[in-house]
């Protein structure tokens, strides 16, 4: 990698994800694998203190997501391409063609989405699953109602069907992803001028394969959501959802809503704002090893 923005002490590679496309990941530590995927409009990069931490008893694995940072941007000339089962598809293939074939999964806005479709879809892959301030997609779109749902704003431009979007976007392409870094960033001091560039650079150049990702979730991945609730699937592993406290704000319980998927479930509100694992990273990590504890041992984490 030529790029400082690296996680120091990690070794990058390249591997294949779900259809072949090129994943670029870190990996660092040694014990249980715990998997970490970032949001929007980030990079593997956002994880890099947590990462640090965890990595003393764990194998800490943190790709950049298809679509996203340094890995594979296919052309989404099919549905499917950028849904969340593709992409939780890619990260079961990653970590076994690291020697894993059980792991703690963490997801952070988009890359939690990732995490909870993984974790539906390969329950017996996925030890525990956190999730860092967001809801399940299903949920998101029926919370969302009236002038309140101008928050998000950009879940709406970015649904509409391919074209219109993209160009858009590409015509003030920093000053889009840039707005996102600023809003989200309550204290304004989360970021140097450097990490912002890096995640509003890294974003413009992935316009189209984001805005595919961000489509997919009014589509495909919703129909998937609803196919789930209608048969009743549940998260089965234990669940930790930290998170803003967006429902004084919309009107809803994030706890109620994530407790529909996910009996096994701890729920906290935090004083952070979006980017917590960059705000306060020693919470993350209190919160993803206290995650970590509940798993049950099966005995069988790795094939290496």
């Amino acid at each position: 990698m030529t790029t400082p923005f690296v996680i120091d002490n990690f070794t990058y590679h390249t591997i294949a994800g779900d259809g072949g496309v090129d994943l670029t990941v870190a990996v660092g530590g040694h014990g249980p694998a715990v998997v970490l995927l970032h949001g929007f409009p980030q990079t593997h990069y956002m994880w890099r203190h947590v990462a640090a931490k965890l990595a003393t008893d764990h194998t800490v694995i943190v790709p950049d997501l298809r679509g996203y940072g340094a890995s594979g941007k296919p052309v989404a000339d099919d549905p499917g391409t950028y849904s969340k089962r593709t992409m939780g598809n890619d990260v079961v293939a990653v970590t076994r063609q690291l020697g894993f074939d059980q792991f703690g999964l963490i997801g952070h806005d988009r890359g939690a989405l990732v995490a909870v479709r993984a974790g539906l879809d390969h329950p017996e892959a996925v030890r525990y699953l956190g999730i860092l301030d967001v809801l399940p997609t299903l949920d998101t779109w029926a919370v969302l109602h009236g002038v309140d749902a101008k928050v998000a704003w950009h879940l709406y431009l970015m649904a509409q069907p391919a074209g219109l979007p993209e160009k858009m976007i590409a015509a003030v392409g920093p000053e889009f992803f840039g707005s996102f870094l600023d809003a989200w960033d309550p204290t304004g001091t989360t970021f140097t001028r450097d990490e912002r560039d890096h995640y509003v650079d890294s974003s413009v150049a992935a316009i189209d394969s984001i805005v595919a990702d961000y489509r997919a979730t009014a589509s495909v991945d919703l129909d998937m959501d609803v196919a789930d609730r209608e048969r009743g699937a549940q998260l089965t592993m234990p669940v930790g959802v930290i998170s803003q406290d967006w429902g004084a704000q919309l009107g809803f319980d994030a706890s109620a809503l994530w407790r529909a998927w996910a009996p096994d479930l701890t729920y906290r509100a935090t004083g952070s704002g979006h980017f917590m694992a960059e705000e306060n990273p020693d919470e993350i990590v209190t919160f993803i090893t206290a995650l970590a504890g509940r798993a049950p041992d099966t005995g069988h984490r790795s094939t290496r």
